[in-house]
């Protein structure tokens, strides 16, 4: 392999690496793929949610062989309080027939199959293996240099899907260091439980799936959220919140995530559940500002690599795939016309800015920093969503109007009517 060169190399073998290599081996090129773990998806780690739409791109009808977990049929989402809980949601059976809307996914099982088509479709595929470095000549990415004998490897284009921190692209200078407010650190656990009790307690029927996101108390008024989704027969649960939220508050993440566990409104949801796997990741939460160069020449970045997450929808994946597929179509098209440039390969960057990763990553771009400088947000205002919900749904003779006076003066209680606008109107400019 040290004396052969491929039209791309791709490093990592999760969604976004995947996405690329596929969608370049049935363009025709010749493709590498690398990855470090012992299998694809040993070392990957989401809370577990496959968005259709993106992956029918790269695979149509995937659901008919994907190794899936269940349609999601309902989506909550909890405010938590210390003993109650605020709940909104949508279920919908239209989500429960096909194409469907959206799965739970095992990564472990999942990545190795996605990387499986690829490998299908003429990419190779190899496991074990840590680039240690890109080969540069004349200002020129021309390949990897890996920890095998003889592991220097060529190709006209090295794509970069190689997760959050992207050693390589660091090595290129293509971003620096991660500040800790511009990532969040996820603890998931795996939790066996079976198939009806899943279904009875979330009440779904057999081959439906329901995800809770969860606010508030479950992270200790923490930028960031917890999550509950169901598998076939286990159950997702995990905590995700600012690195720097962590360091400030100084609370280690799998405390929070046992807080979490125990909490009197989860704890029912996974009673007699038996722990089967612990996992830990960083995500990359800066959002648009933080998003590195992601071209140069003979060089792309995807996925968690070039930053590409939003937070406030909880989508990570389903941005990597479309970066990948982007990649991989771009690389296709400088084949043709035998140029690696950067200015070649940044359709790239324009064809992911113009796409609904980059517009989603711009309306958003100032939410993180935004919550992450003004805790208030989820240190005051939502304990006080749930403690409205309680005084407004108790009867005890009160009037109504009196209560709703009496809800609405509580918002603005020590810090003004004035305060208050300011806060309402803060995030109501940086959601829009």
């Amino acid at each position: 392999m040290a004396n052969e060169k491929f039209d791309m190399i791709v490093v990592g073998a999760g969604p976004a690496g995947a996405s690329c290599a596929l969608t370049a081996a049935q363009a025709g090129l010749k493709v590498l793929l690398i990855e470090r773990g012992e299998y694809p998806g040993a070392k990957n780690v989401m809370g577990g949610v496959l968005y259709r739409k993106q992956m029918e791109e790269v695979v149509p009808e995937f659901w008919k062989e994907a190794p899936l977990e269940r349609p999601v049929v309902e989506q909550r989402f909890w405010v938590l309080g210390e003993e109650s809980l605020f709940n909104v949601g949508y279920k919908g059976m239209e989500w429960s027939r096909e194409p469907y809307n959206n799965f739970t996914v095992l990564r472990a099982k999942f990545d190795q199959w996605f990387a499986n088509k690829a490998v299908e479709a003429g990419a190779l595929l190899i496991t074990e293996t840590v680039v240690l470095e890109c080969i540069v000549e004349d200002n020129r990415v021309v390949g990897v240099r890996t920890d095998r004998p003889d592991g220097e490897v060529y190709a006209d284009v090295v794509v970069l899907c190689d997760g959050v921190n992207s050693l390589l692209g660091k090595k290129l200078g293509f971003h620096k260091e991660l500040r800790p407010d511009e990532v969040a650190l996820a603890v998931m656990e795996v939790m066996d439980l079976p198939a009806a009790k899943i279904e009875e307690r979330f009440n779904l029927e057999p081959n439906q799936g329901c995800t809770i996101e969860i606010f508030g108390d479950a992270t200790k008024g923490i930028l960031g959220t917890a999550f509950l989704y169901t598998n076939k027969d286990s159950i997702n649960i995990g905590v995700g919140t600012t690195l720097s939220g962590l360091i400030k508050a100084k609370i280690r993440p799998y405390d929070l995530l046992e807080y979490v566990k125990n909490h009197q409104m989860i704890k029912p949801y996974i009673k007699e559940a038996k722990p089967a796997e612990y996992a830990a990741h960083l995500i990359p939460e800066g959002g648009y500002h933080s998003i590195p160069k992601i071209v140069g020449n003979g060089v792309i970045l995807c996925g968690d690599a070039a930053q590409l997450v939003n937070a406030i929808h909880r989508e990570g994946s389903n941005m990597a795939m479309t970066s990948g597929r982007l990649a991989a179509e771009t690389v296709a098209l400088a084949k043709q016309a035998n140029d690696f440039s950067e200015n070649m390969l940044d359709t790239y960057r324009t064809k992911l800015m113009d796409s609904f990763v980059g517009q989603d990553l711009k309306k958003y771009k100032d939410v993180t920093h935004t919550f992450e400088s003004f805790p208030q947000y989820f240190k005051d205002y939502m304990p006080m969503v749930n403690k409205a919900a309680s005084d407004f749904f108790t009867v005890d003779g009160t009037p109504k109007r009196e209560k709703q006076k009496k809800i609405l003066a509580s918002f603005t209680e020590g810090r003004g009517k004035w305060q208050t606008f300011q806060d309402i109107y803060r995030a109501w400019k940086v959601m829009k």
